[in-house]
This record gives C-alpha cells, sequence and structure tokens, in this order.
C-alpha cells in the first residue's frame, strides 16, 4: 500500500481499534488458481505472546482447498470513507486551486493463515463472533438459544481460519495534507451531507485536525 507520510497510522492501538470497529474484511489469498478474494468477519484474538485474526468460512468455499496452511495473506479492514469535494475549501474562493479527493480510514494485515477443522475451535470461533456482534444489542441472540444439536450439525459445514499477524500498516487520509481553513470547510461540510458515512468523516477529521 502506498502511504504517504502525512497519512501514515502507526500507533498499534489506533490500527487494532478499526480492526474491532470494522470486523467485516477481504481476505487476500494467491495460489494457483490465482488470486482470490473473501469477505469475512474476523475475531482479533491474542493467543501465547501472538496476535491472530480468527474467523471461519463456509467449507463449500474451495479457498481452504486451493491455498496452502502457512501461505502469506494479506487482510484489508475499511473504516469509514467519503468523497470531498472542493466546495468544502475556503481557498477556493481565495485561488481556485483546488481539486476533488477521497478521506478514507484503512488498515492492512499481512500474515500467516491457517485452516482449522477443529469442531470445538470452530464452535468457540462463532461463540466469540456472535458474542462480539450481539453485545451492544437489547436482547443478545447467544450460540446457546439454538438446540445443541442442531449447531452440532452445522459446524462441519464450515472451515476455521486463522492468520497469524506479521504486520499492521493503516492509512488515515483525513485532509492532513490541507490547510487547518479547510479542515474546518471539511468539517462543516461533510457533517452537513445526508450519508452517514461523509458525518463520520467529519468527525474523524474533527478529532485527528492538527495531528
Amino acid at each position: 500500500m502506498h502511504s504517504p507520510k502525512k497519512f501514515q497510522q502507526t500507533d498499534l492501538d489506533r490500527l487494532k481499534s478499526i480492526i474491532v470497529e470494522y470486523p467485516f474484511a477481504t481476505l487476500v489469498t494467491l495460489s494457483d488458481n490465482g488470486l482470490e478474494a473473501d469477505h469475512i468477519p474476523f475475531v482479533l484474538s491474542h493467543v501465547q505472546g501472538a496476535d491472530y485474526l480468527q474467523g471461519h468460512i463456509a467449507k463449500v468455499n474451495p479457498v481452504w482447498q486451493h491455498v496452502q496452511d502457512h501461505s502469506e495473506v494479506l487482510v484489508i479492514f475499511s473504516g469509514p470513507n467519503c468523497y470531498v469535494s472542493p466546495n468544502h475549501y475556503p481557498t477556493k474562493k481565495e485561488h481556485g486551486k483546488v481539486v476533488p479527493t477521497w478521506n478514507y480510514i484503512v488498515v492492512h494485515v499481512k500474515g500467516v493463515i491457517s485452516f482449522i477443522h477443529d469442531p470445538g475451535w470452530n464452535l468457540k470461533n462463532v461463540t466469540d463472533l456472535t458474542n462480539q456482534f450481539e453485545s451492544e444489542l437489547p436482547e443478545p441472540w447467544a450460540v446457546t438459544d439454538a438446540p445443541e444439536s442442531f449447531i452440532q450439525r452445522m459446524l462441519p459445514a464450515i472451515v476455521g481460519v486463522q492468520i497469524e499477524i506479521h504486520s499492521i500498516k493503516g492509512q488515515w487520509k483525513l485532509s492532513q495534507n490541507q490547510p487547518e481553513q479547510n479542515r474546518q470547510g471539511v468539517i462543516a461540510g461533510l457533517a452537513e451531507h445526508v450519508d452517514q458515512a461523509s458525518r463520520d468523516i467529519a468527525g474523524w477529521v474533527k478529532a485527528h485536525s492538527g495531528e
């Protein structure tokens, strides 16, 4: 990932926070069949001194047959993103030397992948994912709410995915290359947009203004 210095994010806690807040990721693999991309929610786990991404895929997905265990993979986590119009820049009225752009937050994780067929591991992963995503609901659903016999019949239909993390890189493109007056214009302009993504980016630009 090309990452200009102004946009680089190196704070590991911030990088991990995006993984937790935006867990639905793109898993990129390479095999004899070429490049493949799969879309999977992951849980970030710390096990015996190492960080892992843990998830699962449907067993009918052939990626676990094509990609060798311990192959290097790339996982992309995308945070909020939106279009930024030059109309949000006060300097447009001064000299007109402005162009459109896109603000975004993204985290790239590289590591080695393992495919897991152990029913106990996969049950724990399903439980961890469920607990994470249900935790903020008024009446959280739990795996144990379903009949145990039903869950046991479902487990053979999935394959666990575990990625030992070797590197995490991030890019926060939040108008850092603009003068302060333009950053304030972006905050005010995006905050008035109808779509949630633009309003989210307005908040991120505000939170990181001046960094």
